[in-house]
């Protein structure tokens, strides 16, 4: 197949998906934006564009890609998370593939403009599939504006690439607790340091910290053997930390699905996650998924992965997890299937037969059709 991927947003996570897809044997160009906050060398198979209209300097790259992209001539167009009207243009009448990762804004800097909701909504409906990362994620959208009648579940992988994975950390080695991301409301960061404080004031507290890496609106009020980077984070320098992890806390009070999850067990290191969302069908078969607001549970979480022998058990069952049903390649096959039997059932579409007129009335008699000229020429 001849995939052309749209994703001005999330370019790594693209770039794990279309790598496996080319080691496949398949086809892909993956027009992109170097807006992600990761920096990346372009790829030969990338076109890196600047995804904003009012920017006089990003028309003339954005002609010059419509030319490379009808020169590709795509057999499926994947989309995530358009939103510059000009590349609507690149997908032309090839069927397409809508991926949606979220069901609902995480909070009010996520909502659309209207127009933009309006005239995106309406594109995305007219895909042939709508792709999903979670089971959650896929009842929640069927039937709403902006998703096609079919629906699709791929798992999320991670947008680490497997070169730089570093080998799973020794119990020896394992210290601290990371939360990772921007610290907003959905986080539910006041119970995570209440349970976090009554954890290392407790008797299992082994002089581990909690690692904060993330911007926040304000700065947090942390409590003692809590550190917080103070804002905006580098992959590479959070690999070291996250690694040597006891746990990876995902307990959000809203969530669809977590890439922060499925890195931690890329990792092998043991997610901490809530109830909510789409995280329950991600986690492992321990530690079970814990009530946002249940912080007694979470202090629970906190007591039994502070013992090293421990954490390294489960984050070993998280890795072994995330191998056999996220990892790259797994997401990659899945994908392929469900762009494949986009293409087959469009191209079924196209040839089918026409419906049967049927020209006699229901005594089986010929029906007659009158000469629309024979009242003007008597």
């Amino acid at each position: 197949m001849k995939i052309l991927w749209l994703s001005p947003w999330l370019r790594p996570l693209a770039r794990a998906y279309a790598g496996e897809l080319r080691a496949a044997g398949d086809e892909v160009l993956l027009v992109t934006s170097d807006q992600h906050p990761q920096p990346a060398v372009p790829l030969p198979w990338e076109l890196v564009l600047d995804p904003r209209p009012k920017s006089p300097a990003s028309w003339p790259s954005t002609a010059a890609a419509a030319l490379a992209v009808r020169r590709f001539d795509p057999d499926v167009v994947v989309t995530e998370l358009v939103r510059d009207p000009r590349w609507l243009g690149f997908a032309r009448s090839v069927p397409r593939v809508s991926l949606i990762h979220d069901d609902q804004p995480h909070g009010p800097e996520e909502r659309r403009p209207r127009w933009e909701e309006r005239l995106f909504d309406r594109w995305n409906a007219g895909a042939v599939t709508t792709v999903c990362f979670s089971e959650y994620v896929a009842r929640r959208v069927e039937g709403t504006p902006g998703v096609a009648g079919r629906l699709a579940t791929v798992p999320l992988t991670s947008d680490l690439p497997e070169e730089i994975v570093p080998r799973p950390v020794e119990a020896g080695e394992r210290r601290d607790f990371v939360l990772i991301g921007r610290l907003n409301e959905y986080k539910n960061l006041p119970r995570v340091l209440e349970a976090w404080d009554a954890h290392q004031s407790g008797p299992h507290h082994h002089g581990d910290r909690l690692r904060l890496f993330g911007a926040a609106a304000t700065e947090p009020v942390l409590p003692r053997n809590a550190w917080w980077n103070g804002g905006s984070y580098d992959y590479l320098d959070l690999l070291a930390p996250l690694s040597r992890a006891k746990g990876s806390v995902v307990h959000y009070q809203l969530a669809t699905q977590s890439g922060v999850q499925v890195l931690s067990m890329q990792l092998g290191v043991s997610p901490i996650v809530s109830t909510r969302g789409g995280l329950p069908e991600f986690q492992p078969a321990r530690p079970r998924p814990i009530d946002p607001d249940d912080v007694g549970g979470l202090v629970a979480a906190f007591d039994q992965l502070a013992d090293p022998e421990w954490a390294w058990s489960l984050g070993m069952h998280a890795h072994a997890h995330y191998a056999e049903n996220f990892h790259a390649s797994v997401a990659a096959a899945r994908l392929r299937a469900v762009l494949q039997d986009t293409v087959d059932h469009a191209a079924a579409a196209r040839v089918r037969p026409p419906a049967v007129v049927d020209d006699h009335d229901v005594h089986g008699n010929p029906l007659t059709v009158a000469d629309p000229d024979a009242e003007r020429h008597p």
